[in-house]
């Protein structure tokens, strides 16, 4: 790898970083600059999986102050990511690329439908039940531990479908809601990430440890940038830029 390849991944990262604090789908940012450079495609996804991770962290620690009081509501939700993840780490290593890529795309435009009709399908709900769950009840546990296998397989547009699921089934704003989806999408990642490794120990995967370290030293700046700027987007903003990104993750998608 030149250093001219070194600082475009590099940069990749800082723009995953930042998108995925805001949004989510920063992968298809670095997944196909490390395409570009010839990584195979496996490895590629694997290695960029463990470098997005401090990016994660990064975004959700700039979230910190939208996460209060929501501790007892993510240590239940994270049991469904940690579990989902370790499935989608598995299915990635386990079968062809071609299962998901039709299924994707519907799926990314099914979380914009709903992050768009958002406020009123929650009002639609709130004028049909009496008392809103804390957690956000089973249908939401169910949700999360789908994303959590899709994010764990491939993670482009995961913070997009927890957006929307969390914005479904909780009373919360965006911001707080969007807080919550940098921890419950870092735990993804980070499971991932352990599983990937563990497997390569064992000789059953390939990495790239210098994109792993470029990607990472990356998303952790874009990361606490992408939360200082999205924090102060107001709700029709920050949904009018989950819109385009969606829509460019879907486009990106269907070409590849």
């Amino acid at each position: 790898m030149n250093p001219l390849e070194a600082v475009a991944i590099f940069a990749a990262g800082v723009g995953a970083g930042g998108i995925n604090a805001v949004v989510g789908s920063g992968t298809l940012i670095t997944f196909p600059t490390l395409l570009a450079l010839g990584v195979p495609p496996v490895t590629a996804n694997v290695s960029n999986n463990i470098g997005l991770v401090p990016g994660s962290i990064a975004g959700a620690y700039g979230y910190r102050r939208e996460l209060a009081g929501q501790r007892s509501r993510l240590l239940r939700l994270a049991a469904a990511s940690l579990t989902g993840a370790v499935i989608g780490a598995a299915l990635l290593l386990g079968l062809p690329d071609e299962a998901f890529r039709v299924i994707v795309p519907v799926l990314i435009a099914i979380a914009l439908i709903l992050v768009v009709a958002q406020p009123k399908v929650n009002a639609w709900l709130a004028a049909r039940r009496e008392k809103t769950h804390p957690h956000g009840g089973p249908w939401l546990w169910l949700g999360i531990l789908a994303a959590g296998v899709y994010g764990g397989y491939f993670g482009a547009a995961q913070g997009i479908i927890l957006i929307a699921l969390l914005g479904i089934f909780l009373d919360e704003d965006l911001q707080r809601n969007n807080a919550a989806k940098n921890v419950l999408s870092a735990l993804v990642n980070g499971v991932a990430a352990l599983l990937f490794i563990a497997i390569w120990l064992t000789g059953g995967a390939e990495i790239s440890w210098l994109a792993v370290l470029l990607i990472a030293l990356g998303s952790a700046a874009g990361g606490l940038l992408g939360a200082a700027i999205g924090r102060r987007l107001p709700p029709a903003a920050l949904r009018a830029v989950i819109v385009l990104v969606g829509l460019t993750a879907i486009v990106n998608l269907v070409r590849g």
